[in-house]
């Protein structure tokens, strides 16, 4: 338990730090001195770039790194993620059926079409999961990752054939340069539904243990399992409306803080959130960094090394009992 609280602890003096840095990142250098100095510049440059681009990258990495805790637990695998699990998709179809049918729409008008279809999106890809009979450690993600394309396919060919191709990009790609005061508010949604995930962690966890489990311990299975599934979409769209795709996030934040923690949401939470806020702002970080004055989108940088772990965690568990069942 002591260890426990270390590395929680190390977690979080870690992305203060990270955080402090972020802050003192970019083209235009800001400085102590300018903010006691009362440089009023500098001052607004903090206030409207600088702060609201470190809290939407905190509620991201944290929002969707809880999310796909979430989304592994209940459904009892851990490749499962709003990546793998066509919730990022769903959000992006939600987004361009907002802009289809109310053009004028607003961020906020566009971020319930993204809730909607969200959970609509990952209702449909557990209503399918459950239904599969051989569901071994690979096939359920490649069902989601099956059933993910199939719905990019579609608003790809909508975006096009209503010229919105262009004007959805903003949500195709994870990028945290555009955020300014008044555009990313949306995302601290994230807050009360990763308390909501911490409240109701030992739900989770139960049905998680399969349906016959929960029944005997009195617990509602679907219920619960709906539930869950609907915060962990909600916290997705939420990201998605404000900063757009960042993927794997979901899938390997969990998995590496599992090898510390263990299982259980309520015992891991906060580090999953602390890990992915941090993971979060290395990648803008080099972003920022690597072609410095301009930037590459953090989905860039995420992507990159999270499809290495994403290799690296998928060898670690095909243990040579399932690699022959995957051969027959």
């Amino acid at each position: 338990m002591k260890t426990g609280f270390w590395i929680t602890l190390s977690l979080a003096f870690f992305t203060v730090v990270l955080s402090v840095l972020s802050i003192f990142i970019g083209v235009i250098d800001i400085d102590w001195g300018d903010i006691i100095g009362g440089n009023t510049e500098r001052i607004d440059i903090l206030l409207i770039s600088r702060l609201p681009r470190l809290w939407a990258i905190l509620c991201a990495g944290a929002g969707m790194s809880v999310a796909g805790l979430i989304m592994q637990a209940l459904c009892q695998n851990k490749f499962v993620s709003p990546t793998t699990g066509a919730t990022i998709q769903s959000s992006q179809f939600g987004i361009l059926a907002a802009m289809i049918f109310l053009p004028g729409a607003t961020l906020a008008g566009k971020a319930i079409f993204a809730f909607v279809f969200a959970v609509l999106g990952t209702w449909t890809f557990i209503f399918f999961i459950q239904r599969v009979k051989f569901r071994n450690v690979v096939m359920v993600p490649l069902v989601g990752i099956m059933f993910g394309n199939i719905i990019g396919g579609v608003t790809d060919y909508l975006s096009f054939r209503y010229g919105l191709m262009q004007a959805l990009s903003s949500w195709l790609v994870g990028d945290f340069s555009l955020i300014i005061r008044g555009r990313y508010e949306i995302v601290f949604l994230t807050a009360p539904l990763i308390a909501a995930a911490f409240i109701f962690a030992n739900h989770f966890n139960i049905v998680g243990m399969g349906e016959d489990f929960s029944k005997n311990l009195g617990v509602n299975y679907n219920l619960v399992l709906f539930s869950g599934l609907s915060i962990s979409a909600l916290i997705t769209a939420s990201v998605v409306v404000t900063v757009g795709s960042i993927p794997y996030l979901g899938l390997i934040v969990p998995n590496l803080v599992s090898m510390f923690k263990g299982d259980k949401i309520r015992g891991s939470l906060f580090d999953v959130a602390l890990f992915g806020a941090a993971f979060v702002l290395i990648c803008d970080i080099i972003g920022r960094l690597v072609i410095f004055p301009y930037e590459m989108p953090v989905n860039l940088i995420v992507g990159i090394l999270g499809s290495l772990i994403f290799l690296g965690l998928l060898l670690r568990r095909l243990n040579p009992a399932t690699r022959k069942s995957m051969s027959a």
